[in-house]
């Protein structure tokens, strides 16, 4: 069998975690496969697919490197396709046009339910002889009274459903637009779909479709449904509980690949294992892995996973993401310190690029004020005599490497008669505005010989202009 799975968001908001674990499953069995993976947007709600939502799908979907082979395919481009089939099953007496207004409709469900019935549509129009005049119908199609509907689900097992317990489906509304349920039968029909990765909150939908596809004569695709996400509080995930955009998640400094990690292990195990790399995911994957219960999100994991990223990927690529977010802090990243080395220096104290970023933005600019308790302790009359010792020896020092900063360091302490951190501390302070940064020596070496003279004079200035 040649392997063709599909992810298919409707575009009326962001792309969200749960959406991109089911792009990463879906993506990740073609994958493993060597088979084909397809995006397609089911962009039927005209009133609420919006091209603001498309873009945050096709950019969260490259930013975590889900690549499709086919498409971005859209629904509202194959209309005549659709109106043809549905054309198709009303000539073969497999669809009917129904003329029930909204009022009759929710008269028949409150009888119903009155009577403690499955509020469901009746079928009185199946056999209409005289349809009634000005009325514009919908089109539902005639699903079979007897038998049952069994889903081979690959991941909750074999689902039965009688179809005495499944009424008529409206295919097309009144405007002749075709409905959901049955733009996904013919898109995954035509587009050859072989595995159906999805969340179950679609089971529901899954003994219409496939009805639907047996009356179109189609070979059943293969279905896997998912279980859902909960937040900690066993409630379905919502953005309370974190389950905010996929760029957010950029935004906010997680490196994709431990999104991707953290979205793999949420229904899905091989073993004990915890970190993946793509080509692990790959070749672990299965979908018989699947869990069939819920999975709990856990911010906490997920920060953790980021922070270990970005401790142990590679310098280069993280460097890459930095480089995005201090754009973002309005700040060009070639107009200073090589962003690799930055991330060396600073990946062991920030969880997040976000982070990383905002405590570097000392190497590339200069700051307008110092932090008020960082200086209010730090640079005093005290600590004057040791910056204006260390100037010389920084001016003159060949090459400006961090063991030879580190020896002037410790060599202008000893002149002093003073420890090392009653030299470095005014120092981080002076040159980075605060008390926090990486190893000083390292810090001068990554800012430079010009900036940390300038900075060292700008800082003996600030002393003595506030006479403590």
């Amino acid at each position: 069998m040649t392997i063709r799975s599909r992810f298919a968001p409707s575009p009326t908001g962001y792309l969200h975690v749960g959406g991109a674990r089911t792009a990463l499953f879906s993506w990740l069995y073609a994958r493993k496969h060597g088979g084909t993976f397809i995006l397609r947007i089911e962009d039927t709600d005209l009133e609420r697919s919006t091209p603001e939502s498309v873009n945050a799908i096709l950019e969260g979907m490259a930013w975590l490197g889900l690549d499709y082979d086919e498409g971005p395919f859209y629904q509202t481009q194959r209309f005549d396709r659709y109106k043809a089939l549905i054309a198709q099953l009303l000539d073969e007496g497999k669809a009917y046009p129904c003329y029930c207004s909204r009022e009759t409709l929710d008269q028949m469900r409150e009888e119903q339910m009155a009577k403690k019935e499955k509020p469901r549509y009746d079928g009185r129009c199946r056999h209409l002889t005289s349809p009634p005049h000005g009325i514009t119908p919908v089109v539902r199609f005639r699903n079979p009274d007897e038998g049952e509907v069994v889903i081979e689900d690959l991941v909750k097992g074999d689902i039965v459903v009688r179809n005495g317990e499944l009424d008529d489906l409206i295919i097309a509304r009144s405007d002749g637009s075709p409905t959901y349920n049955f733009t996904v039968v013919v898109d995954d029909l035509e587009m050859e779909v072989s595995h159906v990765i999805r969340g179950d909150d679609h089971v529901n939908n899954t003994p219409r479709q496939i009805n639907i596809l047996k009356a179109l004569g189609a070979s059943l695709p293969l279905y896997a449904h998912v279980p859902m996400i909960l937040g900690s509080d066993g409630a379905r995930l919502s953005k309370r509980h974190g389950a905010v955009s996929v760029l957010q998640y950029r935004d906010e400094g997680y490196l994709p690949e431990a999104l991707l990690n953290y979205l793999v292990r949420l229904g899905w195990s091989h073993g004990d294992q915890e970190i993946f790399s793509i080509d692990e995911m790959i070749q672990a994957f299965d979908i018989p892995n699947i869990n069939c219960s819920a999975s709990t999100f856990n911010p906490e994991k997920l920060l953790w996973l980021n922070h270990h990223y970005i401790m142990h990927g590679d310098p280069v690529h993280v460097a890459h993401h930095l480089r995005w977010h201090l754009g973002q802090c309005g700040v060009d990243p070639s107009q200073g310190p090589d962003p690799v080395a930055v991330v060396k220096a600073q990946r062991e104290r920030n969880k997040t690029l976000l982070d990383m970023a905002h405590s570097s933005l000392f190497f590339y600019r200069d700051f307008e004020e110092y932090d008020e308790k960082a200086a209010q302790k730090n640079l005093t009359r005290d600590a004057l005599q040791g910056l204006q010792t260390l100037m010389s020896p920084l001016e003159a020092l060949r090459p400006w490497v961090r063991e030879s900063i580190h020896d002037v360091i410790v060599a202008t302490a000893e002149s002093l008669g003073v420890k090392m951190g009653v030299i470095a501390q005014p120092l981080r302070v002076a040159v980075s505005g605060t008390t926090v940064s990486p190893p000083i020596d390292l810090t001068l070496e990554i800012l430079g010989k010009e900036k940390t003279i300038e900075r060292l004079h700008k800082a003996c200035a600030w002393i003595n202009s506030t006479a403590r």
